[in-house]
C-alpha cells in the first residue's frame, strides 16, 4: 500500500506543480534586508496555484522591483542573482505542460510520466529545491545606537578627559549582495531583518568601537557641544577606519551611509567638573571686572590729589598744553604724566607762562571741575595761584 500511495501522491504533484508561478516581493520596511520571494496564488478570486513553493516550473516570470537583487536558491546554493529591475522568465526549472517550450522538448505525456516516476522514489516528494529572495538595495535606516558605559573625550575647552555618553541613529546600505548574503546573511535563510536586536547586535558592537575612535580623532579640534554638528566627519572616519566597521565593505558588503547624533551628556562626575569650571571662570571674569572699575577709580583719585596737594606747577601750561584731558584715562594717566612732565634742571629758571598758556590751563582746570575731579572751591584757589592773584 505504500508504493501505491506514493504513486498516488507523486502524480497529484506533479499535476499540482504543472502550473507556471508569479514570483514577486512584499513591502520592505526601514531595516528589512532580506524577504522571500512570494508566489501569486490567486487573483481576485480567479484561479489557484496549489503547487509546492520549493517547485519552480519552467516559463514562470519573477517580477524584481526597483532597488532590489533576487536570488534564486537551488539545492548547490545560489544559482542565479538578477540585479536589474523588471520581470523574467525562467528557464532551469521543471518542465510543464503549460509551457510550450517544455512540450515541444519532450511532450506532454512524458513530461508527467518521467516526473512521477522521479518523485515515487522519493515518497511522492520533488528531489527539486528552489527558493527565491529578495535583497533589499536601498539604504537601511533609523538603526539605534548607545554607549553602555561613559566614553573619555578630551575636550579642547576644558583641556581634561571628560566622560560621556552617546546615542543616536546609524544607516547602512548593501552595496555587494553577493558578499552580504555568503558571508553575513546565515545560511538557509530567506528573510532577515536589522528591527531584530539579535540580528544587528554585531554590527553595532563593530560600529561602537569604530564611533569611539572616530570621536576621539576630532577632539583636537571639536569641543564636545559642537559634536552633533560633524556626523559626516564622524561617518567618514569610521569608514576610513582600517578595523571594524571600516571594514564592511570588503567583509560583508555592506557600507555605512550616515551617522546621526541624538545626544552626548556628562556622566555625573563630568558634569559635576564642568559646573564646577563653569562657576570659577565665572568668578575669575568678576574679579577682573571689578578689579578694573577699582583700579580706575584709584588712578582718578590719585590724579585729584596730585593736583589738590602740589598744585599744576610753574609746568602745568606744558602739561595741559601736551593734551592732559586726552590722558585722563586711569589706565595710562600716570604715563602720560611722566612723559609730560620736562626735565628738571637745578640752575634752571621756570619760564613765565604765556597769556595763552594760562586761558588755555584755566579750560582744563575747568574740565576738571565739571568731571568732579577738582570742586569749585579749588578751581578758584588754582586759579588765582595760576594768575598770580
Amino acid at each position: 500500500m505504500g508504493i501505491i500511495d506514493a504513486a498516488f501522491d507523486a502524480f497529484s504533484g506533479t499535476l499540482a506543480d504543472q502550473w507556471k508561478d508569479i514570483v514577486t516581493v512584499g513591502e520592505f520596511d526601514e531595516r528589512t534586508a532580506v524577504a522571500p520571494g512570494v508566489r501569486k496564488r490567486s487573483n481576485e478570486g480567479y484561479g489557484y496555484n496549489q503547487g509546492q513553493s520549493n517547485i519552480l516550473s519552467n516559463g514562470s516570470i519573477i517580477y524584481v522591483p526597483e532597488n532590489t537583487a533576487a536570488f534564486i536558491f537551488s539545492q548547490s546554493g545560489i544559482e542565479n542573482v538578477i540585479t536589474e529591475p523588471g520581470g523574467y522568465e525562467y528557464r532551469n526549472g521543471q518542465l510543464s505542460v503549460f509551457d510550450k517550450q517544455s512540450r515541444d522538448e519532450s511532450g506532454i505525456v512524458k513530461t508527467l510520466f518521467d516526473q512521477t516516476a522521479q518523485r515515487i522514489g522519493f515518497s511522492g516528494m520533488s528531489a527539486d529545491d528552489k527558493r527565491i529572495s529578495f535583497v533589499n538595495l536601498r539604504e537601511l535606516r533609523g538603526i539605534k545606537f548607545g554607549t553602555r558605559g561613559p566614553l573619555a573625550y578630551n575636550d579642547l575647552y576644558y583641556e581634561t578627559d571628560l566622560e560621556v555618553y552617546a546615542y543616536g541613529l546609524f544607516s547602512i546600505q548593501i552595496v555587494d549582495p553577493i558578499a552580504f548574503v555568503r558571508n553575513f546573511l546565515p545560511a538557509n535563510v530567506g528573510s532577515y531583518s536589522f528591527n531584530d536586536l539579535e540580528s544587528r547586535s554585531q554590527l553595532v558592537a563593530e560600529f561602537l568601537h569604530s564611533f569611539i575612535v572616530a570621536l576621539n580623532s576630532l577632539s583636537t579640534e571639536y569641543r564636545i557641544s559642537q559634536l552633533p554638528s560633524q556626523a559626516g566627519k564622524i561617518a567618514d572616519q569610521i569608514r576610513s577606519e582600517g578595523e571594524n566597521a571600516g571594514t564592511w565593505k570588503e567583509r560583508f558588503g555592506i557600507e555605512l551611509c550616515g551617522v546621526a547624533i541624538e545626544n552626548i551628556e556628562f556622566s555625573d562626575d563630568s558634569r559635576e567638573l564642568v559646573h564646577s569650571y563653569s562657576e570659577k571662570k565665572m568668578s575669575v571674569r568678576a574679579y577682573e571686572g571689578v578689579s578694573a572699575q577699582a583700579g580706575n577709580m584709584a588712578a582718578q583719585q590719585m590724579i585729584a590729589e596730585g593736583v589738590r596737594e602740589n598744585g599744576l606747577g610753574d609746568g602745568g601750561n606744558m602739561l595741559f598744553g601736551l593734551g592732559l584731558a586726552g590722558s585722563l584715562n586711569p589706565q595710562n594717566a600716570s604715563q602720560a604724566t611722566e612723559a609730560a612732565a620736562p626735565a628738571k634742571d637745578v640752575d634752571a629758571r621756570p619760564a613765565a607762562p604765556s597769556v595763552d598758556d594760562q586761558v588755555e590751563t584755566l579750560k582744563k582746570l575747568k574740565e576738571l571741575v565739571d568731571m568732579g575731579i577738582l570742586t569749585p572751591e579749588e578751581f578758584t584757589a588754582k586759579k588765582k595761584q595760576l594768575l598770580g592773584l
